[in-house]
């Protein structure tokens, strides 16, 4: 399992790479040349979604994402378990629900046939990529709340300075 996050967070660090690269050219240009980059805005805001989705993905599952622990730091350790299960029940509704109306989008955006504006790409591949991110991301948070309702799991992952 940590190898397939692993992949997914190495897929977010590529298409951060790509979109980081993509911006710096295409400023760059524009600036020097009086010369854009055909459909760089558009690639860079689809490889950005991409992104966020599969780093949501990596995150959700590690449970290293933002924390508040005013109540989870006073709990004991049995209370702190099933307070990580509650938190992550409740991120796997809303990411499957997330998950749902996304797989909508990229049905929809298939049969509009739309397309970017300067090469005229269809959309619909990188609403799939996207798609596909927000699919790993509730997979990985139904795996996180099944190893921890079997105790396989350590409870949560407390903010740095624990």
């Amino acid at each position: 399992m940590d190898r397939l996050i692993d992949m997914g967070e190495r897929l977010a660090g590529a298409f951060l790479a790509f979109v980081t690269a993509l911006t710096f050219v295409s400023v760059a240009l524009r600036y020097a040349f009086s010369w854009a980059i055909p459909d760089s805005y558009d690639l860079s805001r689809y490889f950005l979604g991409i992104l966020i989705f599969w780093g949501i993905a990596a995150s959700g599952f590690r449970g290293d994402h933002i924390t508040v622990d005013l109540l989870w730091g006073a709990l004991s350790a049995h209370a702190r378990r099933r307070l990580d299960a509650f938190a992550s029940l409740l991120t796997f509704a809303a990411m499957a629900v997330f998950c749902w109306a996304m797989a909508l989008k990229v049905l929809d955006s298939y049969a509009s046939g739309e397309a970017t504006y300067d090469l005229t790409l269809p959309v619909w591949p990188f609403f799939l990529a996207a798609w596909l991110g927000s699919l790993a991301a509730a997979l990985m948070m139904l795996v996180r709340l099944t190893r921890l309702a079997v105790g396989r799991a350590a409870s949560g992952t407390a903010p740095a300075g624990h």
